[in-house]
């Protein structure tokens, strides 16, 4: 059975897999808490307070998960697979920000890696548009969010 077929057979099923591959790559995040660094580095006046980046992520990554799986379900194509794969590598990028800037402490490096982020998710956006508009139109409050959250951490890195 193809990937295909199998998220059109068990679409419930397929969106399960998503959302507990999203949610897993989230969960990376926990292994690199913010803790007393964070806490103590310099903050710019639009840092948004602690509270507010668990249920903005929480959301973002149902959205994410939901345009995979949008994605996944869609036709077999070219740019269903070109799709795909700037997803995985976006989703990847997402998965190493964390570590990089709380665990390592790499502010300078995890601005760079978030920027690459940025162009891979909106990379992501363009080639779902032709495959599945929803899908596209899902990940568009994660480029927003993301170009705050590079913004916010090219602003941490300069002030610290």
């Amino acid at each position: 059975m193809t990937q295909s077929s199998f998220a059109h057979r068990r679409p419930a099923v397929s969106l399960l897999l998503c959302l507990l591959l999203v949610f897993a790559i989230a969960s990376l995040g926990s292994i690199a808490p913010p803790g007393e660094w964070y806490a103590g580095l310099r903050k710019p006046w639009f840092n948004p307070p602690s509270w507010v980046f668990g249920p903005a992520w929480t959301v973002l990554y149902v959205m994410i998960a939901v345009a995979t799986w949008l994605l996944w379900r869609a036709p077999a194509s070219a740019g269903r697979t070109r799709a795909l794969r700037l997803n995985a590598v976006q989703l990847a990028l997402n998965a190493a920000w964390t570590p990089l800037f709380f665990g390592l402490k790499l502010p300078g490096l995890a601005f760079v890696e978030i920027v690459l982020m940025w162009v891979f998710i909106a990379a992501t956006i363009r080639a779902a548009w032709p495959v599945r508009r929803l899908a596209a139109g899902l990940l568009l409050p994660y480029l927003a969010w993301v170009t705050f959250a590079a913004t916010l951490n090219g602003f941490l890195w300069w002030l610290n």
